[in-house]
């Protein structure tokens, strides 16, 4: 088994308070990475601690990060993953209570970090490799050093997506399963021939009191969110097949399709309208085969022709892939590290001399937690399929940042983000991720006072306009938002933003010849 399995039972861990030294006191635990590695580049590591607990504990708090990325597990549950979207001078760490999944006994912890390096979204900021683990009070002893044990991956590789259109969320998975990690997260598994980890530097939180802070560090700075939203979540259709019998019933049910021998197989599947979703494939047999996963929108007649988005016939699909060599033994399963859009996902399996058996086909369905408190009442029907319509956009459009769009870029600009907060508070009422937005926002200011248009970035894109809408949705806030005091502390950054367009200001009030920058 490759990557990791989300569980349908997966559990939003509830506010703590954080240990004032957390946030004010340089850590005890250090920043560690894999021995040898290219830092900076592209790859896939994993990080295991082994513990032993006289009894199950009834609080064990730890705090987490990674760059660029980490899932958690503990004893082979995915307790957490991150951290969420941030820059160096304000990364995020996640708080998590582990107590509910630790035993009395051997508990394993092990997490999964990812470096997607020049081939990272747009949307990812990076340092450097890195993975970070501060436990409190009694959970200190899984704080991270030179005994975390550690591998890298090296059957994973960028795949880089084919397509003419602005694709910035990142590449494709390239996974050869016979050199694969396995187990890694198990308890069972045997480590001892894993490196041990190597130190970078200890974790430093932004706000630390009176002590000189590299700058070539990581601030850490508690996540202001929850922990995203994980559903299960099945595919509605089959559309097309060649080259194979599909299974009736499949891929809404779990159903068995055998590819023979020597053949390619092309099944396009339709989950019925467009989700954010890890999706994964489970599978046997088939030594030396290959299984891609294309995933779409819509279909195209001929880029960038699409039409109607439900119809097929005659249609191509162009899209982010990824790819899986089989090892030809059974119970193999792919999931990517990073979830992926789509509404079409298309299976293309090319068999040598085995047949290749799937064994299923679903996503886990992840996004912001917001929950739909509005209600709209029309004698038209069609005015409540919009309402739907409208709420399943926006959903879409919010994980760990608000988004321009899901499939193509991961965006958080802020003419986007000021209509998506208020959506936001009209439907839900809940404001985490407004604020999250305004902070990131306040945190890409330069120094000539003008704001980023999109945060975080790591490509810095000026449009001076965005930074007066910035202000927009900062009034937004004070008018509709629950927390005046959050908007206080924004005045400073607001003064700066009207400071710069005030050096361009001409009679009768109108800017004139704004720098970019």
């Amino acid at each position: 088994m490759v990557a990791f399995v989300i569980s349908v039972f997966y559990t939003e861990v509830k506010a703590q308070q954080i240990d004032p030294a957390i946030l004010k006191s340089q850590w005890k635990a250090s920043w560690i990475t894999v021995p040898g590695i290219n830092d900076k580049g592209y790859g896939v590591y994993y990080f295991r601690k082994q513990v032993e607990l006289a009894s199950k504990p009834g609080k064990f708090v730890i705090h987490v990060s990674a760059d660029n990325r980490y899932k958690l597990y503990v004893n082979e549950k995915l307790v957490s993953l991150g951290p969420a979207s941030g820059d160096i001078a304000h990364w995020n760490f996640e708080m998590v209570d582990i107590a509910p999944y630790l035993i009395s006994g051997k508990n394993i912890i092990a997490a999964q970090v990812w470096n997607e390096g020049d081939w990272r979204p747009e949307a990812q900021i990076s340092l450097r490799t890195g993975f970070i683990l501060q436990g409190s009070a009694e959970a200190a002893i899984l704080n991270t050093d030179t005994t975390w044990k550690c591998i890298a991956d090296n059957s994973y590789s960028p795949l880089a997506v084919k397509t003419q259109a602005y694709h910035v969320a990142g590449p494709g998975i390239m996974i050869d399963m016979h050199t694969v990690s396995k187990n890694w997260q198990n308890t069972y598994m045997d480590d001892t021939k894993w490196n041990s980890a190597k130190l970078i530097s200890p974790g430093v939180p932004k706000n630390m009191n009176g002590e000189d802070v590299s700058t070539n560090a990581w601030l850490l700075q508690p996540s202001v969110l929850p922990q995203m939203e994980l559903t299960y979540q099945r595919l509605a259709a089959l559309r097309r097949a060649t080259g194979a019998k599909v299974t009736a019933g499949f891929p809404a049910q779990k159903k068995q399709v055998i590819i023979p021998a020597n053949t390619t197989a092309t099944i396009l599947l339709d989950q019925g309208f467009l989700t954010n979703a890890y999706p994964t494939i489970a599978f046997g047999g088939g030594k030396g085969g290959a299984v891609s996963l294309t995933y779409a929108e819509a279909l195209y007649t001929k880029f960038p022709m699409k039409g109607n988005r439900n119809e097929v016939d005659g249609k191509i699909i162009i899209g982010r892939m990824d790819s899986v060599i089989s090892d030809g033994t059974v119970g193999q399963q792919f999931t990517p590290f990073s979830w992926r859009t789509y509404r079409y996902l298309q299976l293309r399996i090319t068999t040598k001399s085995e047949a290749l058996t799937i064994d299923d086909v679903y996503g886990t369905f992840i996004g912001y937690p917001f929950k739909l408190n509005a209600s709209i009442k029309a004698d038209n029907p069609d005015i409540t399929k919009i309402m739907e319509i409208g709420w399943r956009t926006a959903r879409l459009n919010a994980v760990e940042t608000y988004m321009d769009c899901p499939y193509y870029e991961q965006l958080q600009y802020i003419g986007d983000t000021r209509i998506q907060a208020m959506v936001s508070l009209y439907n839900s009422g809940d404001d985490k991720l407004i604020r999250n937005a305004l902070n990131n926002m306040d945190n890409s200011r330069q120094p000539e006072g003008v704001t980023l248009s999109r945060h975080p970035s790591k490509t810095p894109q000026y449009i001076p306009t965005f930074s007066l809408w910035y202000l927009g949705m900062l009034h937004d806030y004070w008018m509709y938002g629950k927390d005046e005091a959050f908007v206080k502390d924004k005045l400073p950054g607001e003064r700066q933003v009207l400071s710069f367009f005030k050096k361009y200001q001409q009679l009768p009030g109108r800017p004139t010849a704004i720098a970019s920058r």
